[in-house]
């Protein structure tokens, strides 16, 4: 009985927050998330969905997004709201956003595109981070693996720099390929490969990387690191840069401290 009292307590919480979803945002007030202008794609059938925390181009026939952008500031790295996993359909786009169903007993993570802890400075931005249009299906050894080491570094650097970083990521997929897998019965397309791709908004310098989709592979991020070049060639999407940076060159990774601001994020957070 207290089992499926808690059940019942879950799905009147998740219920309640669908109905609670705040509207999309006007693309324009996303311009702090895409500074060098947004990257161009186009989907037969796609949706720009404008959020406080991040801006995303949503592919309505693989229902995952193309790409997201967001921007992590040195003030909001460390946020305190704590983990909701509120996973809802992102009602904004009516029958065209994956649901939490559609992953269940897949095998697959309800991956973040724009991360949940750095968007933590705020509850209705955390929440809004677990809308499915900003997930997409990530096993689980690339979620928690490589990806979320890469989540965890850039927050680093935004707080040992002190710089904002601009942040692209992505999908690599093929919707109509003949080896293209779907999960769920809304078909939601699982992608070949990730990207990122890390703006130094200060100093204009970019990294660029390259996740295929497999299992656990390591913690060396000089191995999928690559050219932004290189992300536009596997993606179709061309990404906007900052004047001067280069689209075919690669920059020795900076220092990464993770102590620094993990102690930090202990002491605004008290523990």
């Amino acid at each position: 009985m207290r089992i499926i009292l808690s059940l019942f307590a879950l799905l009147v919480a998740t219920a309640s927050y669908a109905a609670d979803q705040r509207a999309p945002l006007p693309a324009a007030q996303c311009a702090q998330h895409v500074p060098f202008g947004q990257p161009v794609v186009t989907k037969p059938d796609a949706a720009l969905i404008c959020r406080q925390g991040y801006f995303l181009y949503h592919d309505n026939q693989a229902k995952i997004p193309a790409w997201v952008a967001w921007n992590i500031t040195p003030e909001h790295v460390n946020g305190c709201v704590a983990r909701t996993d509120a996973f809802a359909t992102d009602q904004s786009i009516p029958g065209k956003s994956a649901t939490p169903a559609d992953y269940a007993g897949s095998g697959y993570d309800k991956g973040h595109l724009a991360n949940d802890a750095h968007q933590s400075w705020d509850l209705a931005v955390e929440k809004e981070s677990f809308l499915m249009t900003n997930m997409s299906p990530q096993l689980p050894g690339l979620n928690r693996g490589i990806w979320k080491l890469l989540e965890t570094a850039t927050g680093a650097w935004t707080f040992s720099r002190q710089h904002t970083l601009i942040i692209y990521a992505g999908n690599v997929y093929n919707t109509s390929a003949s080896t293209t897998k779907k999960i769920g019965a809304g078909g939601v397309v699982v992608p070949d490969a990730l990207f990122k791709i890390v703006i130094d908004k200060n100093t204009n310098e970019v990294y660029a990387f390259l996740f295929p989709h497999k299992e656990n592979q390591g913690n060396d991020l000089s191995v999928v690191q690559v050219t932004v070049a290189d992300v536009e060639k596997a993606s179709g999407i061309t990404f906007p840069l900052p004047a001067g940076a280069s689209k075919t060159t690669k920059a020795a990774l900076w220092p990464v401290d993770f102590k620094a601001v993990a102690d930090n994020k202990k002491s605004i957070c008290k523990g």
